[in-house]
């Protein structure tokens, strides 16, 4: 904390998480903590881009100028914002105003769902990197009847061609004559291992979304459609990412 820096309160209400007299009860509340340390005193002076600022055990994360977006990647769009094949893009699907975006983590074309779209490049470098293995959601629709001992196999983990995998959660959605919803939740970002973890129990891929990253859910954000993250989405993933 810093002599020189702003007054808690105040960087509290510039957050957006309340007006600046709700913030000044806050901390006299003891709901505020600057580095770890509850804080309730109103004259309290902070430094917004080194100080951690939790309120409610909520982080706020770093005032800065950046954009930190969710999008519902359609499918058949690649994951990059220039295709030399010509093919759709997430250009085409970002906000003009918000300029060159990074992507945090991939998805082949086939795929849809959530992306984390930023143009703050060491939090998309540091979310991707593959020692935080931030663990992601899907909602996974495959061909034929996944048995009980599939089911079971996949809770076990798989030997991949480049190693063995283990999902973190696999739960049932529904059983069709055709098709069956499953809900796997796992932290590995190996190219397309949802798929290969598919095929390799004999029930191919029909259809697969990401509906979490982290703490980020898609919800009911339209295919196509972004929407800017929440302080507090922002502020749980950097603390996700030890920023």
């Amino acid at each position: 904390m810093s002599d020189e820096g702003v007054r808690l309160q105040k960087v509290i209400a510039a957050a957006g998480l309340a007006s600046r007299r709700v913030a000044e009860e806050m901390i006299l509340d003891a709901r505020v903590e600057v580095n770890g340390r509850l804080v309730t005193e109103l004259g309290t002076r902070v430094d917004p881009e080194r100080d951690v600022i939790r309120v409610d055990g909520s982080r706020i994360p770093p005032q800065r100028h950046h954009v930190y977006l969710a999008l519902n990647k359609p499918r058949g769009v690649v994951s990059t914002l220039d295709d030399p094949q010509d093919r759709p893009t997430l250009a085409e699907y970002i906000p003009r105003k918000a300029g060159r975006l990074f992507h945090v983590g991939r998805l082949d074309a086939a795929t849809e769902g959530l992306m984390i779209l930023t143009n703050d490049g060491d939090f998309a470098q540091r979310l991707s990197h593959p020692s935080f293995e931030i663990d992601k959601t899907y909602m996974v629709e495959v061909e034929g009847v996944v048995e009980n001992a599939a089911l079971r196999r996949l809770e076990k983990g798989i030997t991949l061609d480049d190693g063995f995998i283990r999902p973190d959660k696999v739960k049932l959605v529904s059983r069709g004559s055709e098709k069956t919803l499953l809900e796997l939740t796992l932290h590995s970002g190996r190219n397309r291992v949802v798929r290969r973890m598919m095929d390799a129990i004999a029930h191919p891929v029909r259809r697969l979304a990401r509906t979490r990253i982290g703490p980020i859910y898609l919800g009911n954000l339209p295919t196509g459609e972004t929407r800017e993250l929440t302080t507090k989405e922002v502020g749980a993933l950097f603390d996700r990412a030890e920023l």
